[in-house]
């Protein structure tokens, strides 16, 4: 169930080219990988959704770690945060990935700032000793982001994708990413007969479900349904996705 929590900011720094890593405190026990936070801004209406990259819990107390690139008014105000400000957010919100079984195999595919999710879905994998592999892409060296076991730059990770599974052999395909990246890596896992699970990029309002502003389109047995990708997901199945242009 989500809640309104304050927090601390613990440490706050550029690990790529306009790229923040942001870790504040939290009184929560547990979050699941795919799951995302909403940061309020002072002065602004809508709060600021952010994939979770990391969670930790310790006798100290938890911590949620996000990643976000600098885009407009919201993210340089987090940047400019300091250690030991407090923070206003809404966690956990939505649904989360579906854990393989300890004899599947899993590919993880990251594009960009997609690599969040799967950073901390990586590490629930192995602590579930779930075997894996993560590939990320990024556009230029400098906005490379650490945490991955292969990185393309330049080119497409969809490029890779095939040839990883031929000699990988996973069960399951989970990506976040830009749409495009997020189509082509479920058309890839139905080709060669393979479950997959994907982390939308929306932009998101209310990030509750109310506004409808992210909605997406589902098949069900009736056809089509309409989705939220705040409260419906981020979270689907590659197979009920419907791609629109």
């Amino acid at each position: 169930m989500k809640k309104n929590l304050k927090g601390q900011i613990l440490n706050i720094e550029e690990i790529a080219k306009d790229t923040v890593k942001l870790q504040f405190s939290t009184p929560l026990e547990n979050i699941l990988p795919g799951q995302f936070v909403s940061i309020l801004i002072p002065g602004k209406t809508l709060r600021r959704p952010f994939s979770i990259a990391g969670f930790v819990k310790s006798p100290k107390g938890s911590a949620i770690t996000v990643l976000f690139k600098l885009k407009g008014e919201g993210t340089n105000y987090l940047k400019n945060l300091k250690t030991g400000d407090d923070i206003d957010y809404l966690a956990p919100l939505g649904n989360s990935f579906t854990l393989p079984k300890k004899d599947e195999k899993a590919l993880l595919i990251g594009a960009g700032i997609g690599i969040a999710p799967m950073l901390y879905l990586k590490k629930v994998l192995n602590e579930n000793s779930v075997e894996n592999f993560l590939i990320t892409g990024f556009k230029n060296e400098k906005e490379v982001i650490e945490g991955s076991d292969s990185t393309v730059i330049g080119g497409s990770v969809i490029d890779s994708i095939q040839d990883l599974i031929n000699k990988f052999k996973p069960q399951i395909l989970y990506s976040c990413g830009p749409k495009i990246v997020l189509q082509l890596v479920c058309d890839i896992a139905k080709k060669n007969g393979l479950k997959a699970e994907i982390a939308m990029e929306k932009v998101m309002a209310c990030g509750i479900g109310v506004c409808r502003g992210c909605v997406i389109k589902l098949k069900d047995e009736n056809g089509v349904k309409n989705a939220s990708v705040c409260a419906d997901g981020p979270i689907f199945q590659g197979t009920e996705v419907i791609w629109e242009n």
